[in-house]
């Protein structure tokens, strides 16, 4: 897979964006099929920094409750928060 593929975008929270001030880490969304190795090369190629650690999880989807008889759910995703070396950082605008 392509990094393009791999990374599909960089959460920007409320709570990320204290991550990344006081302890240098980032939030993305992740293909569910990609490694942590996978992870840290793409975020690497991407955005020119160095990654030290990569912690993921799956998410899962919330249910949607419609005025149907059809039941919705948001898709499942997967969340990498990625710690980056002393003097990296990503501009997130």
């Amino acid at each position: 897979m392509s990094p393009f593929q791999i990374i599909k975008s960089a959460r920007l929270t409320e709570k990320g964006s204290i991550q990344s001030d006081l302890f240098n880490r980032y939030t993305v969304v992740a293909d569910r099929r990609a490694s942590k190795i996978q992870i840290r090369q793409a975020v690497e190629e991407l955005f020119k920094v160095r990654v030290t650690e990569v912690r993921t999880m799956n998410v899962r989807g919330k249910k949607r409750r419609q005025r149907t008889h059809q039941a919705g759910k948001s898709p499942d995703w997967k969340k990498a928060i990625v710690t980056l070396k002393e003097g990296d950082q990503i501009v997130l605008t």
